[in-house]
């Protein structure tokens, strides 16, 4: 590590990564150059390059990466309909594969020696930038200060920025934020002071993107979601973009109080971590992605892709979107899009989502075949007689032989 004379930093302009830049510079003596990412976070992020400026870095990049964030990372894995431990969308997750590519790519452009982050020892987050890190890279090094220094708090980051004049906006304010937060266009999610009870219920003015279900408009909102390969491109008959569908789900979503969610989660390091999130684009991509899977992709078809989508989700989760079993999976994955065509209206409604309408030029639902009315020969009730029967034999079979099941 004391040959690193170019380190590439994950750089949001906070607290934490304002630290490490001249945490950096002094322990290394390297050279710094900072990459802030706008994956939708709803804040600017321009103000990072004067605060990285004003640190003394003189390599500074500020990219916007919101349409490839949706088109190639969320849109892929809501193909697969992927929620973790039944429960969480993946939000935090999904994207630290994109940041870590991007920082890999700005070390080879900038000939840097190293990377480096803001994430905790604790967390997954370091596993999934340096598993993603090393896939794309396997000489880079990695810098992660949580895991090196002996700053361990907050007041005590406060005080290195004081002695050495790093200019952070809110350095005079000794009050501590209540929740760690992380956002990006598919969710915002809650975690530390008191959510750390797991009994402890969150306040209502926790919430940043969503109105509660009881506050929410007694009047339900529908709209038309038009799907091609399994990909959401208009929303009520209007064309839209990746980023721009996520970001009109939210608004549309959030209004309707749709989203919200509060669990316990296995993290990969080991711990159990409670957090909160606010996911009402997601939730509501989810629920009509289903939709239109369930008229146009067979049944076998269906049934294995979830039974492959528990695995998939632990894959994200864990950190292994460079990997060769999540492109394997997402290649079958993708391999039964092609038919996922058509329309789905929806129902938004005091938090709720309900599917009320579904139609697909691919659709495999013949009703001439399930009419309870005179189907004209289509389908021969008799069949089923042997069907049953071919089905039945084993259990017969058991039966006769005495093995009960009662």
């Amino acid at each position: 590590m004391s040959d690193i004379k170019k380190v590439v930093l994950a750089y949001s302009g906070g607290l934490d990564t304002s630290v490490i830049v001249k945490w950096l510079q002094e322990t290394y003596q390297c050279e710094v150059v900072t990459f802030t990412a706008d994956i939708g976070q709803g804040e600017e992020v321009e103000p990072a390059r004067a605060k990285a400026e004003a640190l003394g870095v003189k390599e500074i990049y500020v990219d916007d990466l919101r349409e490839e964030f949706v088109r190639d990372y969320v849109f892929p894995m809501f193909r697969a309909n992927t929620v973790y431990e039944g429960e969480y969308l993946l939000g935090t997750s999904i994207a630290r594969p994109l940041i870590a590519k991007r920082l890999i790519e700005i070390a080879n452009e900038t000939g840097a020696d190293a990377i480096s982050h803001g994430a905790t020892g604790k967390g997954n987050d370091q596993v999934r930038f340096e598993l993603g890190a090393y896939a794309l890279k396997p000489g880079i090094e990695v810098i992660a200060p949580w895991r090196e220094w002996e700053l361990n708090s907050r007041e005590k980051l406060m005080d290195y920025c004081e002695e050495h004049g790093i200019p952070v906006d809110f350095s005079g304010k000794k009050k501590k934020s209540p929740y760690s937060m992380d956002a990006n266009l598919l969710h915002i999610s809650y975690e530390g002071g008191n959510l750390e009870d797991p009994w402890w219920e969150p306040e209502e003015d926790m919430w940043r993107w969503s109105v509660s279900p009881e506050n929410a408009p007694d009047e339900p909102t529908y709209i038309e979601l038009s799907y091609a390969k399994g990909d959401i491109v208009a929303i009520d008959g209007q064309d839209m973009s990746p980023a721009t569908v996520l970001t009109y789900l939210n608004k549309v979503g959030g209004d309707n109080g749709i989203g919200r969610l509060d669990l316990v989660e296995n993290r990969y390091v080991g711990m159990k971590s409670r957090g909160c999130y606010e996911t009402p684009g997601g939730t509501i991509m989810l629920r009509a992605h289903r939709a239109i899977e369930s008229l146009t992709l067979d049944r076998e078809v269906a049934h294995l892709k979830d039974s492959l989508m528990p695995k998939y989700a632990e894959v994200v989760y864990n950190g292994y979107w460079w990997s060769p079993e999540r492109h394997m999976l997402q290649t079958m994955i993708d391999e039964t899009q092609e038919v996922v065509n058509g329309e789905v209206r929806l129902k938004l409604y005091k938090g709720n989502v309900t599917v009320v309408g579904r139609q697909s030029k691919d659709s495999l639902f013949d009703e001439k075949i399930a009419t309870f009315e005179d189907d004209a020969g289509a389908y021969n009730q008799k069949d089923a007689e042997g069907f049953i029967k071919l089905n039945a034999l084993r259990l017969r079979i058991a039966a006769n032989k005495g093995r009960s099941q009662s």
